[in-house]
């Protein structure tokens, strides 16, 4: 199967229209990939915190209709990124829409871990709680969002449900781009899975993202990694090496669950 990463250039300049115009095209274009994934909130920018408010829409808004009708003409799998979703209580959320060939809505996740230290998203929206995956025609997909990758417990939990490919879009600082290179390894070799983390470029907000958009597989071997610029990165995986990696080298078996420290210490 054919897996690719819109490396969406996210500018402060173009409006949320406007972007999601430049994305449809995008994902349009890509008739032929299994399935595609886009940056962690590109349309507002995960880092303009005064845009949130007026860019928000529900999960069946603009985002979701043009996102879905370039799912369906390409015929792919579509992990449309994240939106600025605003619940029917007027709460804001973090949230990741998947559509499957025919454009439906098949999942969406709230990000549960809110990036901020009581600042940004860690104040202005509210929290996930849910461990989503959704099965797919080439197997079962695993929803996470950028700093959720800090958080290995998460990514064990979606092991347990059944994930075999973890969908990560993103819009990691650039500042930190050798921990989202360590950590996007990481998590697809800890868990046995593939990885498709998609992250934004450009900047806004006045954080430079970092960019640099990768598959990994089961093994932890980058697939395909693109640069700092705007682009479509492509891997093709086999997700068969899921379950023989597994089998290989099966260290999931000898998990040692509910070790509490000794007593006195």
């Amino acid at each position: 199967m054919r897996v690719s990463t819109i490396q969406l250039a996210v500018e402060a300049s173009e409006s949320a229209d406007e972007r999601r115009r430049r994305a449809a095209g995008a994902v349009r274009s890509r008739a032929g990939d299994d399935l595609v994934v886009l940056p962690e909130l590109w349309t507002a920018g995960a880092w303009a915190y005064d845009r949130w408010d007026q860019d928000a829409e529900p999960l069946d808004g603009p985002t979701a209709e043009a996102m879905s009708a370039a799912a369906r003409h390409a015929g792919t799998w579509l992990h449309a990124g994240s939106i600025v979703e605003r619940d029917t209580d007027g709460t804001l959320y973090n949230t990741a829409l998947l559509f499957d060939r025919g454009g439906n809505l098949r999942g969406h996740y709230r990000k549960i871990h809110r990036y901020g230290f009581d600042t940004g998203e860690a104040t202005l929206m509210g929290g996930g709680h849910d461990i989503v995956t959704v099965p797919a025609d080439f197997g079962v997909i695993g929803l996470a969002i950028c700093y959720d990758l800090r958080f290995p417990e998460l990514f064990r939990g979606l092991l347990d449900a059944g994930a075999e490919l973890i969908a990560v879009p993103a819009a990691w600082p650039a500042a930190r781009l050798a921990h989202w290179r360590l950590l996007t390894r990481t998590r697809a070799l800890e868990e046995q899975v593939f990885l498709t983390a998609c992250c934004a470029t450009g900047e806004h907000g006045g954080i430079e993202q970092g960019g640099h958009s990768t598959v990994v597989d089961p093994w932890g071997e980058v697939l395909a990694e693109a640069g700092r610029d705007e682009q479509v990165v492509t891997a093709d995986v086999d997700m068969a090496e899921v379950l023989r990696i597994r089998s290989a080298l099966p260290v999931l078996r000898d998990r040692v669950l509910g070790v509490a420290p000794a007593a006195g210490r």
